[in-house]
């Protein structure tokens, strides 16, 4: 045998051994890397803006670090308790409530028959009970797992730290890895830029922005447990299609059965704004972007879940956007494509 080849060979066979080996000694905190790798991208004006101010890349990188550590930390201290609180009053509420009232006076005739309507209410309640039931036990798993969350986050901000500080090194890394040429290595990365943009700020970011003004007016009109239903009126308002209507409009309707029609008045305000911001904001973060259609966007947020859990949200659409910018690439087309549009 040939010794240049035979040495080919161990070669490739010793970096597959050692590139499976690093797959398994980082999968524990691989999520968390992502989530870091995502953080720099999202912070990354912010700290383009401080650079200039301080001239240090260190100094901005960790003013940034404390920045986000800031955010991240103080609504977990302070609000963890009053969430965990007003998840077990939603879920206690959920075993009292009846749900086929409303639906009985909405449509009379579809609920004449009280063995369906009894039918239905088991239902709704089972599908109720287990949905916030889930939610409890992620608070609470929350607070159970803390060494190892706080172990998780000390890896998030690592690398943040050095994505942030070295990403034009990480950048000009990964393109001296691909197999492509410099024309395509460029259309890869500006393509996979504006899809980022266009999925984390127009629709992650945005959606929490919708789900923050919905939450607004449950406060201002003191709806029962509102920061509760401002994280699922958050949750819904990332998942395109959805939208937090999925939320808001059951509180106007559990108003207005309780009597309370002056609120339920206000919280319909609030939601058209959120809708509002949706159809004013949206366009101008992801104008002359290149963006996904909005179902292959849901189809991804829920297979990302599935499979991340909550971080699926984001990374779910991701991965299907990259897989369409290589596929793109791969027909070289001029004609539109029918999942990505300029």
């Amino acid at each position: 045998m040939d010794e240049n080849y035979f040495r080919k060979v161990m070669t490739t066979i010793i970096l597959a051994f050692l590139i499976v080996l690093s797959f398994f000694l980082l999968k524990p905190i691989l999520l968390s890397i992502i989530i870091a790798c995502i953080l720099a991208f999202i912070f990354t004006p912010v700290y383009c803006w401080v650079i200039k101010k301080v001239k240090s890349e260190n100094l901005a990188a960790a003013f940034i670090c404390v920045l986000l550590a800031l955010l991240i930390l103080l609504p977990v201290w302070f609000l963890t308790p009053i969430m965990i609180d007003q998840s077990f009053k939603v879920f206690q509420a959920s075993q009292q409530i009846d749900f086929v009232k409303p639906l009985k006076t909405i449509f009379p005739n579809f609920f004449a028959s009280e063995a369906f309507s009894n039918e239905v209410a088991s239902t709704l309640r089972s599908f109720a009970t287990k949905v916030t039931n889930s939610l409890v036990n992620e608070l609470a798993q929350f607070i159970l797992n803390f060494p190892t969350i706080f172990l998780q986050f000390l890896v998030v901000f690592f690398t943040f730290f050095f994505v942030l500080r070295d990403k034009d090194e990480l950048i000009s890394y990964i393109q001296s890895l691909l197999p492509f040429s410099k024309d395509i290595e460029n259309k890869l990365f500006e393509s996979s830029k504006d899809i980022t943009i266009s999925v984390i700020y127009g629709q992650v970011i945005v959606g929490i922005l919708q789900g923050l003004a919905v939450g607004v007016g449950f406060l201002i009109f003191k709806v029962p447990n509102a920061l509760f239903l401002t994280l699922l009126a958050c949750l819904a308002g990332v998942f395109p299609i959805i939208g937090t209507s999925i939320v808001w409009a059951p509180v106007v309707i559990y108003l207005l059965i309780a009597g309370n029609a002056f609120p339920a008045f206000g919280v319909v305000i609030f939601g058209l704004i959120s809708t509002g911001i949706d159809n004013l904001v949206r366009p101008i973060i992801v104008a002359k972007k290149t963006r996904m259609h909005s179902a292959l966007i849901l189809i991804g947020m829920i297979g990302g879940v599935f499979l991340f859990g909550i971080l699926g949200f984001i990374l779910g659409p991701l991965i299907l956007a990259y897989l369409l910018i290589i596929l793109e690439i791969y027909r070289g087309k001029k004609s539109p494509a029918i999942f990505m549009k300029q």
